[in-house]
């Protein structure tokens, strides 16, 4: 199982989360790209603290928001978000490369992450700038969501994840984060549900009823409360479980540059 989380949030002056603790945890980062969040220097750097880890590095590609963190929709034209998408890949890529590494996933943010769940023209944006960029290219999201099936249907390969602390409605969709209990702060109620996640695949949604969803890796926030702490606690119980942590996009040994 990978466990991943969103890192290099920082700007300019301003730092997010502890993105040093959190890259011991995690085996795969999925890193701003400068649109929603981050800039050159903090990507750079979060793809050299990632290399010399071995973790791997995702581009976690969103909407041009940077005062909305990018968890605002915009009704930006395919076209443009085809362009947008290619432009944060190559500006992270190449941050990537330079650090040893090269960019192993894709994985959009925030607001788009969720548009791309029902929005059809946004989703085959999104998929026409990853074959754009390299056909070969993972891409990583909801279980069901339109723009990975989209993205299957193009010859993308497809990969799918969970959230140790979001709540999921009767249909597998996130709950909005403005509802109460969207984000889940009970830390063992998080190791239960990850270890439930990681060897049986399936989830409990908030009105009870229990969703299959078989992921290849779990995201842990970087921006909840006690987010390192709850990091390493979900790590602690997965291999106290048996199960074993890796980078679902092959690590660096695919990453070669």
């Amino acid at each position: 199982m990978d466990l991943n989380a969103d890192l290099g949030e920082g700007f300019g002056r301003w730092a997010s989360v502890d993105d040093q603790a959190l890259l011991d945890v995690v085996t795969s980062a999925n890193v701003a790209c400068g649109f929603h969040a981050g800039d050159p220097e903090t990507m750079r750097r979060t793809c050299e603290l990632a290399a010399a880890r071995g973790v791997a590095v995702g581009a976690h590609v969103g909407y041009r928001d940077l005062n909305g963190f990018g968890r605002r929709f915009v009704d930006v034209s395919p076209d443009a978000l085809t362009a947008e998408v290619l432009y944060q890949l190559g500006g992270l890529d190449a941050c990537a490369r330079a650090a040893g590494t090269r960019v192993g996933y894709v994985k959009p943010h925030g607001a788009l992450y969720n548009a791309l769940v029902t929005h059809e023209a946004q989703a085959d944006a999104v998929v026409d700038a990853v074959r754009a960029y390299d056909p070969a290219l993972p891409v990583l999201g909801l279980p069901g969501a339109v723009w990975l099936k989209r993205a299957g249907a193009a010859g993308l390969p497809v990969r799918y994840e969970a959230f140790a602390d979001r709540a999921y409605t009767a249909v597998g969709t996130l709950v909005d984060r403005r509802q109460p209990g969207a984000v889940l702060v009970d830390v063992g109620a998080i190791e239960a549900r990850c270890v439930v996640l990681a060897t049986e695949g399936r989830v409990r949604a908030v009105d009870g009823r229990v969703l299959r969803m078989p992921v290849d890796s779990i995201c842990v926030h970087g921006d909840s409360p006690g987010a390192v702490a709850v990091a390493r606690a979900v790590r602690s119980a997965l291999t106290d479980a048996g199960v074993a942590l890796g980078p679902f996009s092959g690590g660096l040994d695919r990453l070669s540059v």
